[in-house]
């Protein structure tokens, strides 16, 4: 009897600590200045230091479910957000909403005023490495603690893009079959090390989701240099299997624009470090995030 009793209490116990970290969840939105509006999504402890994930193209908040539930980071204020075009925020049909660069860096001011996050660290996958840029280049480093390049596109130039015109173009296609297969091709050619079947096919219903007119645009969207402007820690992350970066070049042009950055390259990874091999990266972010804690 006593035993079964402690295991109830156990279970309640649990059950109060499952429905406090779910009341800890926020999800609300912030309108951008061009009036769009922006998602956002909070979880962690809101009172630890902060953390804001920017996915790349044709992703989601949901890219980061292996930060979002990992207990080496529940102690810090995780802030996720969907680009415009992307996942649950704003998808306009205008060419210029995604063309202009300085726009993702508006939605990232915005973001980061509505969330009165203190000297977060930002972390930019592929494309949010872009977005991390054009919002250096327009407001500075002065509201930040550290910077975190994973996989990032440092500039859209071939030299540090690898070529797959196939699958761009398949992806930009009026024709719904052909735009579906080049998306899983895209999506297939962020991994090295593939992810379980139930991820890849939510992450693939989630690319589905991305606006068409945003995917055929972002190629000629402007990227400001906003690295040079950086006086706050970069860390440069990318796996060393990644077929849609060329690294090596990208990390000389980034160490150009600004030679202060660290480097880390996972050897076995693809183009998603964070899914593939996630309780490493967690743990180097955790390193970083608290290394930069007192900026």
């Amino acid at each position: 009897m006593v035993r079964m009793l402690r295991g109830i209490w156990v279970v309640v116990l649990l059950m109060g600590l499952s429905s406090m970290a779910m009341a800890a969840e926020k999800n609300y939105t912030v309108r951008a200045p061009d009036g769009l509006e922006i998602a956002v999504q909070e979880s962690g402890d809101p009172a630890g230091p902060a953390i804001i994930f920017i996915h790349g193209l044709l992703g989601s908040h949901l890219n980061w479910d292996m930060q979002l539930g990992s207990d080496k980071l529940q102690r810090y204020r995780l802030i996720t957000y969907d680009l415009r075009g992307h996942g649950l925020s704003g998808k306009p049909d205008d060419v210029e909403a995604y063309r202009d660069g300085r726009r993702w860096a508006d939605d990232l001011s915005a973001v980061l005023k509505a969330t009165g996050a203190k000297n977060p660290v930002l972390v930019g996958w592929s494309l949010g490495g872009v977005v991390i840029s054009n919002y250096l280049a327009a407001y500075g480093d002065g509201d930040l603690g550290g910077v975190v390049y994973v996989d990032g596109v440092i500039e859209l130039n071939a030299a540090l893009i690898t070529a797959h015109p196939e699958v761009y173009a398949g992806m930009a296609s009026d024709d719904l079959r052909v735009h579906l297969d080049a998306v899983k091709t895209f999506l297939g050619l962020c991994f090295e090390i593939k992810p379980d079947t139930a991820t890849f096919e939510r992450l693939l219903s989630n690319a589905a989701m991305a606006s068409w007119t945003m995917t055929r645009t972002v190629p000629s969207m402007t990227v400001s240099a906003g690295l040079p402007r950086a006086s706050v820690p970069v860390l440069l992350l990318y796996g060393g299997e990644d077929v849609l970066v060329n690294v090596e070049p990208s990390i000389a042009r980034a160490r150009a624009l600004n030679p202060a950055i660290q480097t880390k390259i996972y050897a076995k990874s693809g183009h998603a470090p964070f899914l593939e091999e996630a309780p490493r990266f967690n743990r180097d972010l955790a390193e970083f995030r608290d290394a930069v804690a007192g900026n």
